[in-house]
């Protein structure tokens, strides 16, 4: 056969796309992470802040087998969901990725991304889920933040384009998306109260005066590490908690006076001494600079102390219609015995503890425990019982002997979801109802997919406890095949 002919009846492929391309697309859907998605000759391209239908100038900046990424250049044509951020910071600071989208269409978003989700990785495309319960209030929710120090000063590109000159060696902030090493000195955030940032800038500034030097990830020493801000939603209780390398009492005596003369609304001042190399806001030891050391805050009827390393929702109005989705779907009798695993501060425990038996919650962290249970003398429940240890050590038949089995599990493990032989020890239970708690879908629809041998899922119905981000709270009932 001639060449020519071969080469006409031979379909050229597109060239693949390369780092620094600039394409003009129609944003198709939206995607995980806060971003859209499009397809340039049948290639997948991922960008954020961008809307589906829009169509839009972008850059590409990764490139793998898969899919492409890329920079949002231009809108060309805005889709009507689009919303000026009122953050300053939106696009530089990774705290929020849906600030540009009206917040009737975050929900649709969300709703359509769990189906998805449901559907390709759990195998589910018969769930039922049910339209997300939204936040009346999508902005100042947040009840806790978690602010960096560093001595690598990220810049926005308002900074960089400014004729300002910046001192890149502290910042006090929030890191930029996807990258660690480096935080975004900020000076407002939208998700806590005007309180919060308040004392945010307070900080910042009296511990630059002090010379006290910010933590350095590259050579894994410098002082201060973390500022976490914990404030009740409906008690005037603020706590201000310091992470630093090593204790430095008369440094915390100082900022503790502070505190107290020009931010008084500030309860309780902590200090987490963390000599570890790793990034968190754990430690070895909490000292009580002033204040009780936790605050208080309240879901429905309950109160709760929360100390400073204990797991609480972060968004308290939300965590009420949380607590009445996970009741209505539980739907627990007086006769039934409930497993509430990784019950953190045991706030779902004693609002089910009403309805139920009794109620065994089991926690890895030992301070939440120690919280729980005295949540529950706070609170004059008697029918809870809180266990501190590794679940994958713990759930075997010689405790269901001592504690006997239950009747209903609920769960609401961390982001990562659960180890697999925890899931199977799970099925292994025999409860004829659990209801999974879940702010990562991916690894929710992992677990549900190893439960599926033993339980049906019958329906899901998320609660948004995050707007302005891509996470959302997603409770699933499920129900032991028979």
């Amino acid at each position: 056969m001639p060449s020519d002919q071969r080469s006409a009846e031979t379909p050229v492929e597109p060239r693949k796309l390369q780092r620094g391309d600039v394409l003009e697309l129609v944003m198709e859907k939206p995607a995980d992470r806060g971003k859209c998605l499009a397809y340039h000759n049948g290639q997948v391209v991922f960008v954020p802040h961008t809307l589906a239908g829009e169509r839009v100038q972008v850059k590409v900046v990764k490139r793998n087998r898969k899919y492409a990424e890329a920079h949002l250049l231009s809108v060309l044509e805005s889709s009507p969901n689009r919303t000026i951020p009122r953050c300053r910071y939106f696009g530089s600071c990774g705290g929020c990725t849906l600030q540009h989208v009206a917040y009737t269409q975050q929900l649709k978003d969300k709703h359509q991304l769990i189906r998805e989700v449901m559907t390709r990785q759990a195998d589910l495309p018969d769930l039922e889920i049910r339209a997300p319960v939204g936040a009346t209030e999508p902005y100042g929710y947040r009840n806790k933040m978690e602010f960096s120090f560093s001595a690598y000063r990220w810049l926005s590109r308002q900074e960089i384009d400014s004729e300002t000159v910046y001192d890149k060696s502290f910042a006090l902030g929030l890191h930029p998306p996807g990258n660690f090493a480096k935080v975004l000195d900020i000076n407002e955030c939208h998700l806590q109260s005007e309180k919060c940032i308040a004392l945010l800038n307070g900080v910042r500034d009296f511990t630059r005066k002090s010379n006290r030097v910010p933590w350095n990830w590259r050579y894994k020493e410098g002082f201060l590490r973390n500022l976490v801000i914990r404030e009740s939603a409906h008690l005037p209780e603020l706590m201000a908690n310091l992470v630093t390398f090593g204790y430095d009492e008369e440094f915390m005596l100082d900022l503790g006076n502070h505190l107290q003369s020009e931010y008084p609304y500030v309860t309780t001042l902590v200090n987490t001494i963390n000599t570890s190399h790793a990034q968190t806001t754990f430690g070895e030891r909490i000292e009580t600079i002033y204040g009780p050391g936790f605050i208080r805050d309240r879901i429905h009827d309950l109160t709760f102390e929360i100390a400073p390393g204990a797991f609480f929702q972060t968004n308290t109005l939300q965590a009420e219609n949380l607590m009445t989705v996970v009741g209505e779907l539980a739907d627990v009798t007086t006769n039934d015995h409930v497993y509430d695993l990784y019950c953190g501060t045991g706030a779902m425990a004693l609002s089910l503890a009403k309805s139920a038996a009794r109620v065994t919650g089991i926690e890895l962290v030992e301070d939440a425990v120690v919280n729980a249970t005295s949540n529950a003398a706070l609170n004059a429940i008697e029918n809870c019982t809180f266990i501190s240890g590794d679940m994958l050590k713990l759930l075997t038949p010689a405790f269901t002997t001592e504690y006997g089995p239950p009747d209903i599990i609920v769960l609401d493990p961390p982001r990562a979801g659960m180890h697999p032989k925890v899931a199977a020890q799970v099925s292994r239970l025999g409860a004829r109802t659990i209801v999974y708690v879940s702010c990562n879908i991916q690894s929710q629809a992992r677990d549900l997919k190893a439960l599926s041998e033993s339980y049906r899922a019958v329906v899901a119905q998320p609660v948004d406890l995050f707007p302005q981000t891509h996470h959302i709270e997603n409770v699933v009932l499920l129900k032991q095949k028979l």
